[in-house]
């Protein structure tokens, strides 16, 4: 079978972020910490909390719903869903099969995507591939995760950086010479202990002896993901540059993963990037993992901050250990 080649780019975006709010001060109550040490340590101020009747398909409807009705695309017409997540609902069925029949996208393709918070930008590249084939005409794909049910309320260290969220975005054939012109993937599984949840799957199965001891939830090496991600977070975008000879003095925005301000310092120093050319979440919304791109794109692209034609710059790193960028020229206008 021959495929014609087409142009994918983003018809649209949307997000959602649950509405309770847990500042620094909150989280002070908790556990031995301060709004000061996390400010200076991180740049969050505060994060976003799930509800306990509020699961990651729940966050990703609403996303979705306001994606699809900024593309101006109903749920008719698509033909791929791919939820980016490692907070599913269930192991089995999907959280995108969940999605697919609440959405009425009866036609629709549907699957969940695990690559942490690199995981928005695989996402992105796999949509991209059947959009510019030709195979697909619509997909959407979805960061979204709950990670305030994964976490140790009693390890500082972890419980004050997470939070939970869900962006969308629906790719689609686009005008020639804009959209998606490159991407980057990679993944070292060497590090894979630097952040994981050792009982939740069948290498440990969940048992009562491994929630007393708390093996259920997130336990992160900060210092290891720290040094990966500084060098991962700069590099990929190089390296997604480099395939389509691009300089780096082309890029007009960069949308990083929100997981530490001095790793989104670093990325951008990398890039010769000034920080007003960088879309900040972090300081609201903490770190949400694979939503953290999709949200940060979508709430720049509805303050109108992006002009058709804008070079934007993704950038993630993640539990893996995984990283992605992708390079995509702006197609809407505002």
């Amino acid at each position: 079978m021959t495929f014609k080649k087409h142009s994918a780019g983003i018809l649209g975006t949307g997000f959602y972020v649950p509405e309770k709010i847990l500042t620094n001060d909150d989280l002070s109550k908790i556990v031995d910490t301060s709004d000061e040490w996390i400010t200076e340590r991180t740049g969050i101020k505060e994060r976003r909390i799930a509800a306990d009747d509020e699961a990651t398909s729940d966050l990703s409807m609403r996303a979705a719903e306001a994606a699809l009705k900024d593309a101006g695309v109903t749920p008719e017409e698509l033909d791929l869903i791919i939820v980016c997540t490692l907070t599913s609902d269930r192991i089995i069925p999907s959280t995108a099969c969940m999605l697919q029949t609440r959405l009425g996208a009866k036609k629709a393709a549907a699957f969940d995507l695990s690559a942490a918070c690199s995981g928005f930008a695989y996402g992105l590249s796999v949509a991209t591939q059947f959009i510019e084939t030709g195979a697909y005409k619509k997909a959407l794909v979805i960061g979204a995760e709950t990670l305030s049910k994964y976490i140790n309320w009693e390890d500082r260290n972890t419980c004050v950086l997470f939070g939970d969220g869900a962006g969308a975005a629906v790719v689609g054939e686009v005008e020639d010479g804009y959209g998606i012109l490159s991407f980057d993937l990679g993944s070292d599984g060497s590090g894979g202990d630097a952040i994981q949840i050792p009982s939740s799957g069948s290498r440990l199965p969940v048992s009562k002896e491994t929630i007393d001891q708390r093996l259920n939830l997130i336990h992160m090496n900060g210092r290891d993901v720290f040094k990966f991600a500084v060098k991962a977070m700069g590099n990929t975008v190089k390296h997604a540059l480099e395939k389509i000879g691009m300089p780096q003095e082309k890029i007009d925005w960069l949308v990083p993963h929100q997981a530490n301000i001095r790793i989104i310092q670093s990325a951008a120093k990398r890039l010769n990037m000034p920080m007003e050319k960088v879309i900040l979440t972090v300081q609201k919304y903490g770190n949400m993992s694979a939503a953290c791109i999709p949200i940060a794109l979508a709430e720049a692209a509805a303050e109108k901050r992006f002009k058709k034609g804008d070079i934007v710059a993704l950038s993630g790193f993640g539990a893996g250990l995984t990283w992605a960028s992708c390079i995509i020229r702006w197609s809407k206008e505002n």
